[in-house]
């Protein structure tokens, strides 16, 4: 299915910008996720921003700034005010691409929004967010320096991102939270117990990333593909062995749904996730053309009450095998506290 219409918009939480209600994440047209192509990233982005996506998500870590570098070309000549672009920032990388840690101290969050306004050459950010809640810094003082950068007129919107129901509390009540951004999707369903009633009781939107679960859910993966040394997947535990077999087969339940619908399992996998509310922007990370306008094709999507029922029932909420980070990783999440 091969969408016919423009992006309908949402807006992120009651004090966020208005958004197209799907947006692009950039992330592996820098990074994590193999080589990719840098031309035909941009010609992605191009056509997305045709479609009438507005909403481009980064952070300055993906590719040491690669990204952000990649999304100023493309937007060269185009109009920036019509376009929202978000950003995360604090994880530290070396010169090796190896993971240090984070910093969100308020000089640090400062400095490093002022890198990205040079490599995005623009003057504002829309929405700017720590990638992660610093173990050593307050979040209170975190958003309180973005607050100072709103106030300067430097950032928009404040967001924040893969943070618990008690972090989120304490953030809003230092500056209000346009919006949180989360994995979400169907094997990924942790948020609904206690971080989405949180934020909808703050008013507090969600941008969903992972609508596919790195490509598990997007109809296409192969349990044979070889996955280059620099993408993340092949520590992934979702993407191991027997794990990988049971969440295949999850794909496969799901196929038959979206064979129903005259529609690809990806779109169906990004329609359930857009289902899930008004206050919910599912973010596709499609590298290439032919990904993009599959993934628009979920705007097309219609879920009546028997076809959630029937996706519920092909993936229920926990069936899927492994968690989505290593346990190192999965340890740092405070979403997941």
């Amino acid at each position: 299915m091969t969408s016919t219409s423009r992006p309908a918009q949402r807006r992120l939480g009651t004090s966020g910008p208005v958004t197209s209600a799907l947006g692009l994440g950039c992330m592996g047209m820098s990074d994590l996720y193999g080589p990719a192509d840098e031309a035909e990233s941009i010609a992605t982005i191009h056509a997305a921003l045709d479609a009438g996506v507005t909403l481009l998500d980064t952070g300055d870590f993906y590719g040491m700034g690669h990204n952000e570098l990649l999304i100023h070309e493309a937007l060269r000549g185009r109009d920036r005010d019509g376009v929202q672009i978000s950003v995360k920032f604090g994880a530290q990388r070396g010169p090796d691409g190896q993971w240090l840690g984070y910093d969100a101290r308020p000089a640090a969050t400062k400095t490093a929004l002022a890198y990205t306004l040079r490599r995005l050459r623009t003057d504002h950010i829309d929405v700017y967010r720590p990638a992660r809640l610093d173990p050593d810094v307050p979040i209170e003082e975190t958003v309180g320096a973005i607050a100072d950068l709103v106030k300067a007129g430097y950032v928009r919107h404040i967001g924040l991102s893969e943070v618990g129901a008690d972090t989120l509390r304490r953030a809003a009540a230092v500056h209000p939270i346009s919006d949180l951004q989360i994995e979400y999707s169907l094997l990924s369903r942790s948020i609904e117990s206690a971080v989405l009633p949180a934020a909808r009781e703050l008013g507090i939107g969600i941008t969903a990333y992972g609508v596919l679960s790195r490509g598990l859910l997007s109809g296409h993966w192969n349990p044979d593909r070889s996955l280059a040394g620099t993408d993340f997947r092949g520590h992934s535990p979702r993407f191991q062995g027997d794990n990988l077999a049971h969440n295949l087969a999850l794909v496969e339940a799901l196929r038959a749904v979206a064979d129903d619908k005259r529609a690809s399992v990806a779109q169906v996998a990004i329609a359930w996730v857009a289902s899930r509310g008004e206050d919910v922007v599912p973010l596709v990370g499609a590298r290439r053309r032919d990904r993009l306008a599959e993934a628009l094709g979920s705007l097309d999507v219609t879920l009546t009450p028997a076809d959630l029922a029937a996706i519920e029932a092909a993936v229920p909420a926990g069936a899927a095998a492994g968690d989505r980070y290593a346990a190192d990783q999965m340890a740092r999440l405070d979403s997941e506290r």
